[in-house]
């Protein structure tokens, strides 16, 4: 079970959604940590499921959800960006929440970010949407369309089922070396967001930033890897339970 939780009555007509969760490359949770940050964006929910790993995230001394999401009214978008990988079991239910979550609020256009693996990463961002328009729009900044490929996850499948309710919808695509989580993945996706979007994104304090967000993550994913087997662990030192 999903439940995709705000924590009050929020307008988000018109507003676009980024998804910006974990994959190669940590792409997606450094773009959208820095922007996050960088707009001082608002936390206004959580996304919560009984199949996510049992962890609150820490960060200032305040635990937190750690699939979390944001708001800025400036540029109008949502941030959804969680800081542990989707467990496969839920991507595709995930995804249909999410989508059902877009057409409720009457957020108009989904953009996710993500990485693709490359034994030489260059420094282009490639797009592939639904949307011929959005294609042409990326082609005149000199964005890179896919031709060829596939595309997985949670924004994959966003993208496959938004165009039936006129949802427009891209992925943004970087290339990565998948034992190298480097920061300048992420300005080369800003950029490209940038491009093809509204938002305007300052990027000069991006690579210090980013940096610390892609420890963080390192860290904490380290720690949701080993969560399970602690808890399991620690579970089965305890004996039968005392209420039992």
């Amino acid at each position: 079970m999903i439940e995709i939780k705000l924590f009050k009555n929020y307008e988000l007509k018109g507003y676009t959604l980024i998804d910006a969760f974990p994959g190669v490359g940590l792409v997606g949770p450094m773009t959208g940590s820095y922007i996050i940050e960088k707009l001082r964006m608002e936390n206004i929910g959580y996304i919560d499921s009984d199949q996510f790993p049992p962890i609150a995230a820490i960060h200032g001394g305040m635990p937190m959800f750690p699939a979390r999401i944001y708001k800025d009214d400036r540029y109008k978008i949502v941030i959804v960006i969680s800081e542990f990988v989707i467990p496969a079991m839920v991507v595709y239910q995930l995804s249909r929440e999410l989508l059902a979550f877009t057409r409720k609020m009457g957020i108009s256009k989904i953009v996710s970010i993500s990485g693709m693996p490359s034994n030489k990463p260059s420094e282009t961002a490639y797009v592939t949407s639904p949307d011929a328009a959005t294609l042409k729009k990326a082609t005149k900044q000199g964005i890179k369309t896919i031709n060829e490929g596939v595309v997985a996850g949670v924004g994959a499948l966003l993208m496959a089922n938004s165009g039936q309710f006129k949802i427009e919808s891209m992925n943004i695509l970087v290339e990565v070396n998948p034992q190298v989580m480097d920061p300048k993945y992420a300005e080369i996706a800003i950029r490209a967001l940038n491009k093809i979007t509204d938002i305007n994104i300052d990027l000069k304090d991006l690579e210090e930033e980013a940096k610390v967000v892609e420890a963080r993550m390192r860290e904490l994913m380290k720690k949701t890897k080993e969560t399970p087997e602690h808890y399991n662990n620690a579970a089965e030192a305890t004996g039968p339970s005392m209420y039992a």
